[in-house]
Order: C-alpha cells, then sequence, then structure tokens
C-alpha cells in the first residue's frame, strides 16, 4: 500500500520529491523507510550529524537492519575532523537527487537539520559571505554561551533557530551578519524559479509526548553503548569540535571530566534534546507546505 503518496503534486515542468521532517525523536527514520518500501524511494539524509562517521548511536543513525535494504545517501561521508558546510550538502545531494530521479525511483529527503532543506529544496540560495579565518579563529576562543549571546546581540531571530551549544553554527552566523551588514534571514536570497515539485510531511506528537520519546530514547542510546562510542571517537579523534559542540557527546564528557554524575549527564542530555526539538519544530513550522501529524494517524502511533 503506498502511504500518503499524493499523486497531484507531480510537476510536468519540475521533478517531484519528498521530504520528511520533524524534530528529533519523532519517528522519521522508520516512517521514511516504510513510505520508501512502498513508493520505490531512495533516502537522502538531511541530518548535520550523520554526515560524520562514527557518529552512531548518540545521534541515533540507523543501521544496516534498520534501513531494511531501502538505500540511504549522504550518511558516513566525512570524517569527524572535517569541515562540512550546509551549502557542500546542498550541492553533494542535489546530484544525488537526479542521480535517483535518472534511474526512475522516487528521492526522498529525510531529517532535522532545518538549514539543509532549506538550501536543497525551498529554493534559497547562500549567502554572499566570504569565510574570515582569521575572525573565525578569534570567536572560537569565545565559549559558546559568550557566542549565543554575541549572535542575539546581532540577530535576536537568528539566535532563535540556532542551536546554543554549536559553535560552529554560531560562528558562522555571526560571520554572515557581520559581513553583510544584514540579519541572517535577509542575507539568504531566494531563487527566482523552483527547482524541485516537493511534498512536504511533517512528523510529530504532541508535546508531553514527543518528551517522552526523547527521554526514551536517550536510556536507550546509553544501553546501546553511547559512553563507549564517546570514548572511542575522543580516542580516536581527541576534543575536536565536531564531537564537543554535538549533543551526546558533549554530555557524556561532562560524565566524564567529573562535572556531572552519569545521571545528572543523562538528564541534561535529555534536557537538551527537548531544547533542540522546540527549535527544530520553530524552524519546520515557518513552512506552511507541511503537512503535519501524518505519522500517528497513518500508522496509529
Amino acid at each position: 500500500m503506498t502511504l500518503f503518496a499524493d499523486k497531484t503534486i507531480k510537476s510536468k515542468r519540475t521533478p517531484r520529491v519528498v521530504a520528511i521532517v520533524g524534530p528529533t525523536a519523532s519517528g522519521k527514520t522508520e516512517f521514511s523507510i516504510d513510505y520508501a518500501l512502498s513508493n520505490n524511494g531512495e533516502i537522502i539524509s538531511a541530518d548535520s550529524r550523520l554526515v560524520y562517521k562514527g557518529f552512531n548511536i548518540a545521534c541515533a543513525k540507523p543501521d544496516k537492519e534498520e534501513m531494511k535494504d531501502v538505500p540511504h545517501h549522504m550518511i558516513d561521508i566525512v570524517e569527524p575532523y572535517e569541515e562540512y558546510s550546509a551549502g557542500l550538502y546542498a550541492k553533494e545531494a542535489r546530484k544525488i537527487i537526479y542521480d535517483i530521479l535518472q534511474r526512475g525511483k522516487l528521492p526522498i529527503i529525510v531529517g532535522g537539520t532545518g538549514l539543509y532543506f532549506r538550501l536543497l529544496l525551498e529554493n534559497y540560495d547562500l549567502p554572499d559571505a566570504e569565510p574570515d579565518f582569521e575572525n573565525r579563529k578569534i570567536l572560537n576562543q569565545m565559549t559558546s554561551d559568550k557566542l549565543y549571546e554575541h549572535l542575539k546581540q546581532l540577530d535576536e531571530a537568528a539566535a532563535q533557530i540556532i542551536d546554543p551549544e554549536d559553535k560552529k553554527k554560531l560562528i558562522r552566523a555571526i560571520e554572515i551578519i557581520e559581513t553583510t551588514g544584514k540579519p541572517l534571514a535577509q542575507s539568504r536570497g531566494i531563487k527566482s524559479e523552483e527547482e524541485f515539485s516537493v511534498e512536504w510531511i511533517g512528523l510529530n506528537y504532541p508535546r508531553e509526548e514527543l518528551y517522552n520519546r526523547i527521554n526514551k530514547r536517550v536510556d536507550l542510546m546509553l544501553q546501546k553503548g553511547m559512553l563507549d562510542e564517546t570514548k572511542h571517537l575522543l580516542k580516536k579523534y581527541g576534543r575536536i569540535q565536531n564531537i564537543t559542540s554535538t549533543i551526546g557527546y558533549q554530555e557524556m564528557l561532562m560524565y566524564l571530566d567529573g562535572v556531572l554524575t552519569l545521571d545528572e549527564a543523562l538528564d541534561k542530555l535529555k534536557q537538551n534534546s527537548r531544547r533542540y526539538a522546540k527549535r527544530q519544530l520553530t524552524w519546520f513550522r515557518k513552512n506552511d507546505k507541511i503537512k503535519w501529524n501524518v505519522y500517528p494517524e497513518i500508522l496509529g502511533k
């Protein structure tokens, strides 16, 4: 049976793709795989952490069994020490979309990184702001809290949609605003023509139920070996920014450093994950094309 396939969205001029979005722990992985199996599709991840090799348990990366032989793209493509931008993601993912289409299959973009969707599917161009590596060195010496406060002073709206713990994104946002002299939203231009006909599917739950799902996911991550995974990544790569700024690893680091007990670190992780989910929903709710809550309605979850 075909799940939620709206054939009316097809266009003679632009190819059809499906976007499945939602906050963390909203069931995107399971739903998207079932959807792909029912609609001859392949999945393109739109998650800024799943691109990194080794970021598995803490980032809820699907394993081979969960994938059910559905082809997945844009997962495990770079080492954690490498820089990987939203612009590069959009460029690579666009190539994959056309490859999937040429093979007569349906591209299904799945994830929770709003900027990835915006650049790939929402007709936005990147800001015309060249990297300022000297300024980045200065900004990188600041704590995440200070960077976030600086961003709030520059652009309150931008601060609302960026993870306060993600130094890389905070620095880039500050760089764009300072270089262009414009709010972040105004710096991202809109293209004149739409490239794809997008069917937007949004997965979500009532807040209390979503938060319960997040809490259970965190407990399961610990059972699966999130702490050992953190230790392994530290041993292999050291305290690089992509590890220390990633939800899951940063809380385990606080435990390993003796700053928090394990229970306190888990509570902190649950809290940070809930806050992240709230920011994701704030981002996606600006897109009025998204059809929400289809997962609970279709599968009775």
